[in-house]
């Protein structure tokens, strides 16, 4: 097997909420926080997804179509968040999510990352609640996008297996 055909046997970390025991509180607030009801769940699930994809993270994009499956969303809504600019598969609310979250992720090689028009695109759809509610879930992405590019968690698998534990 060549460098380019070779699987991952085991994460590079352990389990961080083992070596880090605040990681969990912290992950649970987030989640807390991004689960208040000003947006749908849905809508938070495409989100993280489209941001595990701009990252290049494997695991964050199997973990986020995972909970989108899990949630009754169509094999063709999961797959077509990679073109969504031209998929019929979402709502006018749901595409301003995806651009905002586009906007954030992406470097903008001019003006601002989040210009005022897209800003009053997104705020046609949601109220201030529900913008300050997806800015968090973008963040929440965030706080963990470098401990799946780094430690490497192993995708698809249940949480309990997804870190290799430290050899004895």
């Amino acid at each position: 097997m060549n460098a380019n055909t070779t699987q991952q046997a085991g994460s590079r970390l352990p389990n961080p909420q083992q070596l880090v025991p605040a990681l969990g509180q912290v992950g649970a607030a987030l989640f807390e926080a991004t689960g208040n009801g000003a947006v749908p769940r849905v809508t938070i699930g495409l989100v993280q997804l489209r941001a595990g994809q701009l990252v290049g993270s494997t695991y964050l994009a199997v973990l986020h179509s995972g909970n989108l499956r899990a949630a009754g969303v169509s094999e063709e809504r999961i797959t077509a968040v990679a073109t969504w600019r031209d998929a019929p598969y979402f709502t006018d609310a749901e595409r301003a999510a995806l651009a905002l979250v586009e906007a954030v992720l992406q470097p903008a090689p001019h003006g601002e990352r989040v210009p005022d028009e897209l800003y009053a695109h997104a705020a046609a759809h949601y109220d201030d609640a529900a913008l300050a509610t997806l800015a968090m879930v973008i963040g929440q992405v965030n706080f963990f996008v470098p401990l799946a590019l780094i430690g490497k968690p192993l995708p698809g698998r249940p949480p309990a297996e997804q870190w290799t534990p430290v050899p004895a």
